[in-house]
């Protein structure tokens, strides 16, 4: 079973080791990802600051600046670790036991606005880039669908899928195959910012259990959420989840 989950837009400073992208997921995408990113760095080095505002998603001089630097030469961290979104802060990816961070490690695909599809334990350095946002005249989105698409495709042809990304990096690559979502109702309405938070949560429990089936995740008891209904509708299952109060 693979799980696929969306970045977010905070991420933590810092890392420790150099930054290699051919060692990023699929090797063959490299090509394409030095081009994106030797496009992002080089509307960094023209430093108009309008652009970046927009492309950062910030308007704070102070906060441009910060991120206007040669993203190729900074320290890496582990992927999961690098993004602080709500979804990774109720996982709590550095508290778990190494059971579990190894269950993340192989078993959780992101969808980085920059660098395409990767694994939770593929080491990237500190970007911003905001969701939806061009590269010079580059969409991220429909650019990593154009080149990696066909290899996620390849990559998941023998598992089990379950996706907890957000709507919008369907953009990126939405599963022909059967797989499954989560949708969480509260007070009989859909919840959508905390859902992230749901995400992690559901995540968490995951990996402290090894789930390795879908069979086996809707056996999974999950302290404060309750399975409704579970609908199918073409290749897409989901599993609706009432939150207690």
């Amino acid at each position: 079973m693979k799980i696929l989950l969306a970045p977010s837009e905070t991420k933590k400073s810092g890392g420790e080791l150099s930054f290699n992208p051919s060692s990023l997921l699929f090797e063959t995408l490299a090509p394409h990802r030095m081009k994106l990113l030797h496009t992002y760095i080089n509307i960094l080095q023209q430093g108009d600051m309008q652009t970046l505002s927009k492309m950062f998603g910030i308007k704070k001089e102070a906060d441009i600046l910060k991120h206007k630097k040669d993203i190729i030469h900074e320290l890496t961290m582990k992927a999961i670790e690098r993004y602080t979104g709500v979804a990774f802060e109720y996982l709590g990816y550095e508290k778990l036991n190494t059971s579990a961070q190894q269950y993340i490690d192989n078993h959780v695909i992101l969808f980085s606005n920059l660098f395409g599809p990767i694994k939770a334990s593929d080491l990237i350095p500190e970007y911003k880039l905001k969701q939806g946002e061009v590269v010079a005249d580059i969409k991220p989105e429909k650019f990593y669908k154009e080149y990696s698409a066909h290899l996620m495709e390849e990559y998941l042809k023998d598992e089990e899928i379950l996706d907890l990304r957000a709507g919008f990096y369907d953009k990126f690559y939405k599963p022909t195959k059967p797989y499954t979502t989560l949708k969480f109702i509260k007070d009989g309405k859909v919840v959508s910012h905390w859902a992230k938070a749901y995400r992690g949560i559901v995540l968490r429990e995951i990996a402290k259990a090894g789930i390795t089936s879908i069979k086996d995740f809707m056996k999974l008891p999950i302290e404060g959420l309750n399975i409704q209904e579970v609908q199918t509708k073409k290749n897409k299952t989901e599993i609706i989840y009432t939150i207690e109060n």
